[in-house]
């Protein structure tokens, strides 16, 4: 399972610039304004061959410095309890602030790996004004440029240095397949597993955040035997705000790279929201498989095109990954809960099929020499021979004179192809080109 990497500190320090520069994408909105992230921000990061997930702890609400101390105590907090690393950020034009101390008091008291950055250090005057944060108490520190870059190839030497060593979980359950019931809190996760396994194992509620931890669940009914995981993870806190959001995705991030499909419950009444695609897209980058959940679907008012036009609109969301299952349920009145059990086991069946390499080259081939590769500066690309790889998922590899002139286009040409006539939906496919 991979380590998670939370980057905490008060707002306007740099933190959504490094999570953006970490994950190589800009999925964080950056802007001189405090409290701008207000949505939690995470995804997938690989530096020295390993592979974690980082977790922005942005979403301060505006207000005054009370409310902003709040936010950020609650939200070290929560990534102290879930985090195997964590890094605090500083910012060295502002030195030590008072906030910045009340989280240093916070993590002066923690056992996990702290690793303390002060960021917009790009001269030699600055590398001397951060010696000001020894005084913190936290002992060495890394400078850093998040906006250049500059000093964070050794800040993540540091924190991939900080990764516990795992040890193998004994499961005598290892050989079932595992299905991680993930979503928005209060979509009907408790409901869903409870109607399914036919008693109340949860306690489910109106109030958001019921669930207290992920929970295994093995399923043995109607010839069905795998492991169902309920992602809510949620601890019941005295005033549970917007902290609720980020517990939920720190559970379901562990989750999801432990399972092998992921079933996203999302609230009809509620839509495909921002939350519901985050989800998505994560267990999409971890290459699991996924099967859409469409809850409450009896509360909703309907005629006779509204289950086309929700599912057009959620798959409008998932471009270019469109090829999911999507079923309409109803945890209260275990409306389709047993076509929803199907289409996952297939999902499942069709994540680790494999296809005989003579097959897959018969087909592929005379498709790519009725539609081969887009000549690109006068050169041709020739295809000649490919196969599926023998990994955990889904990946497939052609062989051509000149991969470089193969552009993602094409590339997912050939992927809609090989769904067309092998069953993966529901299943990321990873397509290469490689030389021959």
């Amino acid at each position: 399972m991979n380590n998670i990497v939370a980057i905490v500190g008060r707002p306007n320090v740099g933190k959504s610039t490094l999570f953006n520069r970490m994950i190589q994408r800009r999925d964080a909105i950056v802007d001189s304004t405090p409290g701008v992230t207000r949505d939690r921000n995470y995804g997938k990061s690989e530096w020295n061959g390993k592979e974690f997930s980082v977790i922005d702890t942005g979403g301060y609400v505006r207000g005054s410095d009370d409310v902003f101390e709040g936010e950020i105590r609650k939200q070290v907090e929560l990534a102290i309890d879930e985090a195997d690393v964590i890094i605090f950020v500083v910012d060295v034009e502002e030195g030590i602030t008072p906030m910045d101390d009340t989280v240093a008091r916070l993590l002066r008291k923690v056992t996990k790996p702290v690793i303390l950055a002060v960021n917009k250090v790009d001269n030699a005057m600055r590398e001397k004004d951060a010696l000001e944060f020894y005084n913190l108490g936290l002992g060495d520190y890394f400078t850093f440029a998040s906006i250049s870059g500059s000093g964070t190839g050794d800040l993540l030497d540091a924190v991939v240095n900080a990764f516990p060593d795992k040890p193998i979980e004994e499961d005598t359950d290892s050989d079932l397949p595992r299905f991680a019931v993930v979503g928005r809190p209060n979509a009907g996760k408790s409901s869903f597993i409870n109607s399914l396994i036919g008693r109340d194992r949860y306690i489910v509620t109106d109030i958001a955040g019921t669930t207290r931890d992920s929970i295994d669940t093995k399923f043995d009914r109607f010839g069905f035997e795998f492991n169902l995981v309920d992602t809510a993870g949620i601890r019941r806190k005295a005033k549970v705000k917007e902290d609720l959001e980020f517990y939920s995705v720190m559970r379901s991030v562990r989750a999801i790279e432990h399972a092998d499909v992921c079933i996203l419950i999302i609230d009809a009444t509620r839509g495909f929201e921002g939350q519901d695609q985050s989800i998505f897209w994560l267990a999409e980058k971890n290459r699991k498989g996924v099967v859409i959940l469409v809850n409450k679907w009896d509360l909703v008012e309907k005629d006779t095109m509204s289950t086309r036009d929700y599912e057009n609109k959620i798959k409008e969301e998932l471009m270019p990954f469109t090829d999911v299952p999507i079923l309409f349920v109803s945890a209260l009145t275990k409306q389709r809960l047993l076509k929803a059990l199907e289409a996952t086991v297939e999902v499942f069946e069709a994540r680790k099929q494999r296809i005989p390499t003579s097959k897959f080259n018969d087909y592929m081939l005379k498709i790519i020499e009725g539609n081969p590769p887009p000549a690109l500066k006068g050169k041709y690309v020739k295809i000649k021979y490919c196969m599926q790889l023998p990994t955990a998922t889904p990946q497939f590899v052609f062989f051509a004179n000149l991969p470089q002139y193969v552009k993602e286009p094409y590339k997912r040409f050939l992927e809609n192809k090989i769904r067309e006539n092998w069953d993966f939906s529901g299943v990321p496919i990873d397509v290469y080109i490689r030389e021959k």
